[in-house]
């Protein structure tokens, strides 16, 4: 498992692109990682055959465990050489580690222990250089306890008791994923018996526990408990979902921003009938015919400008230095829903493209977050946020800082509603298209004064277009 960068350490394996006896080429894409940021597809640095697949779908593999072994005819079973450095996929096996084919005309081993072997060699050799001990790369020894042949108990059900136990329970055939996957489902692998190769425990025989102890009879409840009981509707049991992922890294994002950064949120309703307008003005320009514009745009735009004038809405608090950073770029974040959860791609200097550049790398960002594409350095390094939350048909909400950024600004729907128009004798009621602007800022780096100049700038420009040329 290769190093994603931004400071991550794990990846959770999506789907692989190739299959055990598949030949590939050097950089041919294998296996897709979804990271806590994004989906990451992983080249091959090798040409050859696929002699196994080192990790399941679903499993959460750590930076540095191998995740795919490649025979590429050497002779040599993982391919490998003395000293061989770090690749894109995993890592090579150490010095020593290199495992010949038997020799034609030698006794060959007992294939339940050579397989638990082979096994064991491939999911639990240390990967070499990612600080980890050199003793962890022993071995684990196959099983015993259970005669060749017998039939083995079905997934997830534990051993017979007049055996003796497979594996002591220091020494369970279990990838480190694996044993993680169980450990935070409160099942002891100890119970288990591996249906893998070898013995060696898999996801199916966790899952199969897992189901096996849901479909246990309950305690029977007495009293008022078992009469509240019989009154539950069938099929409306709670169900859990393992943290992580997108939604776990958004989780302690958001945790430390709200209690790191002393928020403040400011609103202002206004009509924005004029920049209605010039949308549909802009969409009828010939450059503009195959290009997505939408509100967001000029909000955008908008955004930029008025950074300009409150230069202290784009900055970011170092603690360690005990200083504020002035940015001298805008890069700016648009929160996307995706699948997978909420991402902030930014688009880097934002505030020098014209407004043609600034539609096509919006579209392109969100569309790159919906589809998956959106890579860990994409998501990094933002100075200022917008969150969209009008296509949810929501007038506005308080948003919560992305962290290290001063300011963010949610944009709510955008509808036809009553309005005051005209002055003196000529106030009367219209029909006008009416949204709701919410900013909240980091009150550390600047005061009430401050965010409210910004957000009256943003209002301005967007009730009339015209404005920006003020600024």
């Amino acid at each position: 498992m290769t190093d994603p960068g931004e400071g991550l350490t794990e990846a959770e394996i999506v789907r692989w692109l190739v299959a055990e006896g598949d030949e590939v080429k050097i950089n041919d894409i294998v296996v897709e990682v979804e990271t806590s940021k994004s989906l990451v597809e992983l080249p091959i640095p090798w040409a050859g055959r696929v002699d196994a697949l080192l990790a399941q779908v679903g499993e959460t593999v750590e930076v540095g465990a191998p995740l795919i072994r490649i025979d590429d005819g050497s002779g040599d079973e993982e391919s490998a050489q003395s000293g061989r450095t770090p690749n894109l996929v995993g890592y090579g096996p150490t010095e020593g580690a290199t495992k010949r084919r038997t020799r034609r005309g030698t006794r060959e081993p007992d294939a339940g222990a050579a397989a638990a072997h082979e096994q064991a060699e491939a999911t639990f050799d240390s990967p070499g250089p990612v600080g980890r001990p050199s003793d962890a790369r022993e071995p684990l020894k196959p099983a015993t306890g259970v005669a060749s042949g017998e039939r083995l108990p079905e997934p997830g059900q534990p051993a017979q008791q007049d055996h003796p136990p497979r594996v002591s329970a220091n020494r369970v055939l279990a990838k480190p994923p694996l044993r993680k996957y169980a450990k935070d489902r409160g099942v002891d692998l100890t119970q288990l018996t591996g249906t893998g190769n070898g013995g060696v425990i898999t996801r199916a025989d966790v899952d199969a526990h897992l189901e096996a102890r849901a479909a246990a009879p309950a305690p029977a409840a007495s009293g008022a408990a078992a009469g509240g009981a019989r009154h539950r509707h069938p099929g409306l049991e709670d169900r859990r979902e393992p943290i992580r992922g997108v939604r776990k890294a958004t989780a302690a994002a958001m945790v430390s921003s709200a209690f790191t950064a002393p928020h403040a949120s400011e609103w202002v309703t206004l009509d924005v009938t004029a920049s209605m307008e010039l949308l549909e003005r802009i969409r009828k320009r010939r450059e503009f015919r195959e290009v997505k514009v939408s509100p967001l745009l000029l909000v955008a735009k908008a955004v930029c400008l008025a950074l300009r004038r409150t230069p202290e809405m784009n900055t970011s608090w170092d603690e360690e230095a005990q200083e504020i950073v002035y940015h001298g770029r805008v890069n700016l974040g648009i929160a996307a829903a995706t699948p997978r959860g909420l991402l902030v791609p930014n688009i880097p200097d934002a505030a020098s493209m014209e407004l043609l550049e600034l539609a096509h790398a919006l579209n392109e960002a969100t569309e790159r977050a919906k589809e998956g594409r959106t890579q860990p350095s994409e998501l990094s390094g933002g100075t200022f946020t917008i969150t969209n939350v009008g296509p949810f048909g929501i007038d506005s909400g308080t948003p919560i800082l992305n962290p290290g950024e001063a300011g963010i600004l949610a944009l709510g729907q955008i509808a036809r509603r009553a309005w005051v128009v005209g002055e003196g004798a000529d106030e009367r009621i219209e029909p006008r298209w009416v949204t709701t602007l919410a900013v909240s800022f980091d009150h550390r780096l600047m005061d009430g004064e401050g965010s409210s100049l910004f957000l009256a700038d943003v209002a301005r420009i967007l009730a009339d277009p015209g404005q920006a040329l003020l600024f």
